[in-house]
């Protein structure tokens, strides 16, 4: 005779197992999904690197230019150039196998909040990178070499450290432009109230210029380029998060906190 308990701790296993198989490939998926976008544009990564290298090189001296510290750099750094390209053009696709994985466990109002969520997400870190390429790094190159040339230095740079510069700000960027979702995210679970949120308002703009002093170079108006867009998106957020909530919850939480 089986046991009984042995028996019923059968299905839990095969429903583990059947879960870890589906995650495997939806992993295997999603990184298909990548090298399939990398090797597509591979042919195309010295020019890629151009591209992203542009923002500096139009504020460099007439003869000013980039150098390779490094034996394999010149190769190495297109390539991960190019890789991370591929991984933000083929993201929407990962997000799909992540959002088809979880997608079963959820209720069907979580289903409709997910949705726009991971859309609005996606986007927002797209207009941040948009933000530091075509304001941000423009105006921060252009104030470096503002006072480069007072000292008579030669303004140049290792192309794996300006790629690193980049990422850093691409994130820096990408995440602060998150904050609406943020806040709306708060707002819906409960965590924080609209007034809440009005009321530390003075915290947040002290912590947008403190987080733009350390992630941006030291001088005022970069940290302004970073702090003011992470207080308007703050704000943008608060709107959003009336939208989302709903007048009655908010006249619920404005009577509690009467």
């Amino acid at each position: 005779m089986s046991d009984p308990q042995q028996s019923k701790e059968e299905p839990v296993e095969e429903t583990f197992i059947s879960h870890l198989v589906e995650l495997r490939d939806r992993i295997i998926r999603a990184g298909a999904s990548v090298i399939v976008v990398f090797v597509a544009l591979v042919y195309w990564a010295p020019d890629i690197f151009k591209l992203l290298a542009r923002p500096l090189m139009q504020n460099l001296p007439a003869d000013g230019k980039m150098i390779v510290t490094d034996v394999t750099g010149s190769f190495f750094v297109p390539m991960k150039v190019t890789m991370l390209v591929a991984f933000v053009i083929a993201l929407p696709f990962v997000l799909y196998q992540i959002w088809a994985f979880v997608a079963p466990g959820l209720y069907q109002h979580e289903k409709k909040l997910v949705g726009p969520l991971v859309f609005s997400s996606y986007s927002l870190f797209l207009c941040g990178m948009a933000f530091a390429y075509f304001v941000v790094f423009p105006t921060i190159f252009r104030v470096m070499a503002h006072y480069n040339a007072p000292l008579g230095a030669e303004m140049t740079t290792d192309i794996d450290n300006y790629l690193s510069f980049v990422l850093t700000m691409f994130i820096a960027f990408g995440v602060t432009f998150e904050v609406p979702i943020v806040v709306v995210l708060l707002a819906r679970m409960g965590v924080v109230s609209i007034a809440k949120l009005k009321q530390v308002r003075p915290y947040v703009i002290v912590g947008a210029f403190v987080i733009s002093a350390v992630v941006t170079p030291p001088d005022v108006f970069s940290q302004l380029i970073l702090a003011i867009p992470l207080v308007i998106l703050y704000e943008l957020g608060i709107i959003a998060a009336r939208l989302v909530v709903g007048k009655e919850q908010i006249k619920s939480e404005e009577a509690a906190a009467e």
